[in-house]
C-alpha cells in the first residue's frame, strides 16, 4: 500500500508586481501556513519518504517546510520543472515515474492543475484546493507505474482554515 500527500504551495507574495510568476516568494501568512501543516503531518505520525516539488520558488520553499519537519535534506527534494503550472495529466506522469521502493510522497504542486489533479482521484471532490492545502490517498500498488488505473482510497483533507 502507497501513500500520496498532494499539498498546493503556500500563499504567495503579490507584493512586487515585476516579479516573475515563478519567482514569487511566499508571504508572512503563507510563511506561517507552512511549517504548521508540516507539523500537522508529524502530528498523525506520517513520515515521508520523498518530495517532488514545481521549480516554482513558492512551491520549493513549501516543500523546503515539509522537507525540514520530516528531517529530509533540501537538496533531497526533488524538483521537476514540468509541474510548473501542470495539468492533472502531468501529476500522473510524473508520480508513475516515481522509484517504487518508495511508500510515502509528498508532490507540492500549483491550481489549476492540482485540484483537477485531486478530483480525478476518488469520489472526494474539493471545490477548490487551498493553499498549503493538502489531499492525501492511499493506493493499492506495488510499483507507482500501476498508479493512474490503480483504485485509489481517500485518507484525509487538511488545510489552514482551522489554523487562523
Amino acid at each position: 500500500m502507497k501513500q500520496l500527500l498532494i499539498i498546493r504551495h503556500a500563499k504567495s507574495n503579490w507584493a512586487n508586481a515585476q516579479e516573475a510568476d515563478i519567482d514569487r516568494s511566499l508571504n508572512e501568512r503563507g510563511n506561517k501556513d507552512a511549517p504548521n501543516m508540516a507539523n500537522r503531518l508529524i502530528e498523525k505520525q506520517i513520515q515521508l519518504d520523498a518530495i517532488v516539488a514545481s521549480t516554482a520558488n513558492r512551491a520549493f520553499t513549501t516543500a523546503s517546510y515539509f522537507a525540514k519537519a520530516q528531517a529530509i535534506n533540501k537538496r533531497d527534494i526533488l524538483c521537476v520543472e514540468a509541474l510548473y503550472l501542470a495539468p492533472a495529466a502531468e501529476y500522473f506522469k510524473q508520480i508513475q515515474a516515481l522509484n517504487q521502493h518508495l511508500q510515502t510522497v509528498a508532490i507540492v504542486g500549483h491550481n489549476p492543475g492540482i485540484t483537477d489533479f485531486v478530483n480525478a482521484l476518488t469520489t472526494t471532490q474539493i471545490d477548490n484546493m487551498p493553499t498549503c492545502g493538502i489531499f492525501a490517498i492511499k493506493i493499492n500498488i506495488e510499483n507507482w507505474k500501476d498508479f493512474q488505473t490503480a483504485k485509489k482510497e481517500f485518507w484525509f483533507f487538511d488545510s489552514p482554515k482551522s489554523i487562523h
